[in-house]
């Protein structure tokens, strides 16, 4: 298959930059964390072969600059941009969207806003912790993070954040502190004390993850984890909805509010490979079970 096709869109207050691979029914695929459209390469081609398919940098990730570096960032202008790219690129048809994480977020806001537009939505994993009957708790978490990363910067913000996602709040032994969406430096870290070199597409990545980190925990995670989804707007959509968890990430925090919100809706909650990064650590498989859960 040959490469993707690269566009840009303006928007509002910023430029976007999407590919679009393959042929048929339009699929918009929204990335949570860091990675922006290359966290989708995995699995992107093969849904290619049934689905046009769209990635994209959300603005202020990789390729998709913002007119003002210091914006304040939000769900709903986010979830505009969506709106955008399937207006200019399905612009007579609902298209089917899957969003991970913090993509997921802006999906169920994108499909709240504008129902007309998504035949079927697959939301996994969003950190809707606004929903959650222990939301206080959640703030908290979320105020720490901020001043953590204020006063002792990105990597220590970064281990407080990962710490407050593990199962049933312990923190006695914080994730690796780019877990939550990072995958790429990870594993560029663990290579690098093997004393391997990544290929060079891979080091690439894994940088281009690591500078988009501070713009991360410094707008999108505030701004995200606060969003309170209109939950009654939900139910009445919950025939086009899919919540979708990792079936290893059961009792930590981004599980939380899906499995909630399946309950609250009546509908059931699918279980992908893998945990919150199932994407990245079982690509194979993941790409199988969402090419299910958009049929049906």
């Amino acid at each position: 298959m040959t490469g993707p096709t690269t566009g840009t869109l303006r928007v509002n207050g910023a430029t976007l930059h999407y590919d679009v691979r393959g042929r048929g029914p339009l699929l918009l695929l929204i990335s949570g964390g860091t990675g922006g459209a290359a966290s989708f390469d995995a699995i992107a081609d093969d849904l290619a072969a049934e689905y046009t398919v769209v990635t994209y940098d959300p603005r202020g990730m990789s390729r998709s600059t913002l007119d003002d570096p210091e914006a304040e960032q939000s769900v709903a202008e986010h979830a505009d941009d969506a709106l955008r790219i399937l207006e200019l690129l399905s612009p007579d048809e609902p298209a089917r969207v899957f969003g991970s994480s913090s993509g997921a977020i802006a999906a169920l806001h994108l499909l709240t806003a504008h129902p007309g537009r998504i035949e079927r939505l697959v939301a996994h994993e969003p950190p809707v912790v606004e929903v959650l009957p222990d939301a206080p708790a959640h703030r908290a978490l979320l105020a720490r993070v901020q001043a953590t990363f204020r006063a002792e910067g990105l990597m220590p913000a970064m281990a407080v954040f990962a710490a407050g996602l593990k199962k049933d709040g312990d923190t006695s032994e914080p994730m690796a502190a780019s877990e939550p969406e990072t995958e790429s430096q990870p594993k560029a870290g663990m290579e690098a004390k093997a004393g391997f070199t990544l290929p060079p597409q891979a080091a690439a990545r894994a940088r281009q993850t690591m500078a988009n980190l501070p713009y991360f925990v410094g707008r999108i995670v505030p701004s995200f984890m606060s969003y309170v989804p209109d939950v009654n707007r939900l139910e009445a959509l919950a025939d086009r909805l899919v919540l979708a968890c990792g079936q290893d990430s059961r009792g930590e925090l981004p599980y939380r509010p899906a499995a909630f919100l399946a309950e609250r809706l009546g509908i059931e909650l699918r279980h992908f490979p893998g945990g919150h990064t199932g994407l990245t650590t079982h690509p194979a498989e993941f790409g199988e079970f969402l090419r299910k859960a958009l049929r049906g």
